[in-house]
């Protein structure tokens, strides 16, 4: 089977494992600092928090920026839940605004009619590695008043108009689950230039324990426990020096496709906008008429190869539908889940391979 993504991990991945396997620090040693300080240094943020998951990376960054029982926050339906769960984790209410058909992010346009005097923030989502209009997004938070937590896990490596994808935001939140631009295992982060609210990452990261002036160990918030290890730290240091090369090989499959693809009629591939370089977490393509998706999908699983759905709308979740979305219809939103459909997409994916995923794919609209 083909999977739709998978983790590269190399001899110099192992070994950096090893090496803090064999030290005196498995967690809370220095590798956490030095994997901190490197995506510091690559993203340019003054502060970086790393976490043990990328829904936990959301709960800290809500956190850190305020949200509370009663908040609304606008956000988009094309989103893996965890963006919209942690909303809810924090008591705040997620406003659901629809996408546009070209990137399949928020569509920034319809974002201002949906602010009320609750609302508190936006949180975009780079959906497949692609950034947001983060431009026109500022503009209309600073207008309003509003934090950015910017949900970038699909985005590492990626850009726009020549700044990494995140850095325009209040927060950004990372992830490096094994599927995405590279990984810890499981593991996440927190991204921003806001002193006050890295200090509350840190002592919510870690039982919200610090110790005073005389070094003893005190709560003074309720946190929780969501350090990342010393070995996974390792591998993403040692991952992070090579996403590079991989987002460029990400790049070069995502032309492999639409070179095999672009006679097909009958789907419709993704496209890279204007001043965005994407990272290309994953390839998505639709289906022209909705009806055919699932067929092609079985029969493309048949013939070994690991296609998924990123994503249904999150109001369609039955938990949403329980909680008071059940009603909740977005026309672009709606088109688009009914029709999408992803391809493998990762950096070990070969020309052969994706040359007999195009195959087919012709095959079966033949």
């Amino acid at each position: 089977m083909i999977p739709y993504g998978r983790q590269w991990v190399d001899a110099s991945d192992i070994q950096a494992v090893i090496k803090v396997l064999k030290s005196n620090w498995l967690t809370q040693g220095p590798d956490i600092k030095k994997f901190e300080e490197a995506l510091v240094s690559y993203h340019g943020f003054k502060y970086a928090v790393v976490l043990s998951s990328g829904t936990a990376a959301l709960h800290l960054a809500y956190l850190a920026a305020g949200l509370k029982k009663g908040d609304e926050v606008i956000t988009t339906p094309n989103t893996f839940a965890a963006t919209a769960n942690m909303l809810l984790v924090v008591g705040a209410k997620p406003v659901f605004c629809d996408i546009r058909l070209d990137s399949y992010n928020i569509d920034e346009s319809k974002i201002e009619i949906l602010i009320t005097k609750k609302t508190r923030a936006i949180v975009p989502v780079d959906f497949a590695g692609h950034s947001c209009e983060m431009h026109k997004i500022v503009r209309i938070a600073k207008k309003y008043g509003l934090k950015i937590i910017e949900d970038a896990c699909h985005g590492l490596g990626g850009s726009y108009h020549n700044k990494k994808i995140g850095s325009l935001a209040d927060l950004a939140v990372l992830s490096f689950h094994p599927v995405k631009s590279i990984t810890t295992g499981e593991g996440g982060a927190v991204l921003t230039n806001n002193q006050r609210h890295y200090q509350k990452l840190i002592s919510l990261r870690s039982h919200g324990i610090h110790k005073d002036g005389s070094g003893k160990n005190v709560m003074t918030a309720l946190g929780y426990n969501y350090r990342l290890t010393d070995i996974q730290a390792a591998l993403g240091l040692s991952q992070l020096k090579k996403l590079a090369v991989w987002i460029k090989k990400r790049q070069q499959i995502v032309q492999w496709y639409q070179s095999e693809l672009r006679g097909v009629k009958e789907i419709i591939l993704p496209s890279q906008l204007p001043n965005n370089y994407s990272a290309w977490h994953i390839y998505v393509i639709r289906a022209v008429q909705p009806k055919v998706r699932d067929k092609l999908m079985v029969y493309l699983k048949k013939r070994g190869v690991g296609v998924n759905f990123h994503y249904p709308a999150v109001y369609s979740h039955p938990y949403y539908k329980k909680i008071g979305y059940g009603k909740l219809k977005l026309k672009n939103m709606e088109l688009y889940h009914n029709s999408c459909l992803t391809l493998p997409c990762y950096p070990r994916l070969s020309l052969k391979e994706v040359r007999y995923i195009g195959k087919l794919i012709k095959i079966f609209f033949a």
